[in-house]
C-alpha cells in the first residue's frame, strides 16, 4: 500500500496544528472572590427568644448570606430559605467589623410581604465550636419583623462546616 506524499503532508500539518491549539497554558487562573467572601456561607442557626430559648423548637435550620448583585462590599443578602420566619433581606455590612444590620429591610419572599429590622448583627471568625466539635465562624443577629412588631428575636449559630457531625 502507498501513501501519497499530500497525505503525509497533511497528517503532518494537522498533528503540528493539534500540538500549538491543544492546550492552552495558564499562569494566572485566580479566579477572584466577591467583596462579601468572608461574611457568606451557609449557616446552622436557631430563632432564640429574649432568655436564650428555642423559641419554636425548631432546633437548628439552615439559612444563607450571600453577595449581591452589586458586589460592592456594603451589602448582602441574608436568606432564612424558608426554615425560620421566611424572609430574604439586603443587610448593611462592615466587611471589616463583620458587622449587619438594617431598618425597615423590604423581604423578597414572593406572596409574603414584610419589612424586617435587623439590629447587634455579628459573625465572629473561627470562636465557634460547633456541637460535632469543630471549630468555625459563629453568627449573630437580632431581628424584628413587621408581622410581629415589638418582639425581637436572636438568630445565633455558625458556619455549616461540611463534617458529617455538625449537619442537622
Amino acid at each position: 500500500m502507498k501513501i501519497s506524499k499530500t497525505l503525509y503532508t497533511s497528517l503532518f500539518v494537522s498533528l503540528l496544528l493539534l500540538a500549538f491549539t491543544s492546550c492552552d497554558i495558564v499562569d494566572d487562573d485566580d479566579i477572584g472572590s466577591t467583596k462579601v467572601v468572608d461574611m457568606a456561607g451557609d449557616w446552622y442557626v436557631k430563632l432564640l427568644d429574649n432568655g436564650g430559648n428555642d423559641i419554636y423548637g425548631l432546633g437548628y435550620q439552615l439559612i444563607s448570606t450571600y453577595n449581591t448583585s452589586s458586589n460592592d462590599g456594603t451589602e448582602l443578602w441574608i436568606d432564612d430559605r424558608g426554615h425560620t420566619w421566611d424572609f430574604k433581606v439586603k443587610a448593611t455590612v462592615n466587611i471589616t467589623g463583620f458587622t449587619l444590620s438594617g431598618s425597615d429591610l423590604t423581604s423578597s419572599v414572593d406572596g409574603y410581604d414584610i419589612t424586617v429590622n435587623i439590629t447587634d448583627g455579628k459573625i465572629t471568625k473561627g470562636e465557634v465550636i460547633t456541637e460535632g466539635g469543630n471549630p468555625t465562624d459563629g453568627i449573630t443577629f437580632n431581628a424584628e419583623f413587621s408581622d410581629d412588631p415589638g418582639t425581637i428575636y436572636t438568630i445565633a449559630g455558625y458556619k455549616r462546616t461540611g463534617f458529617a457531625e455538625d449537619e442537622h
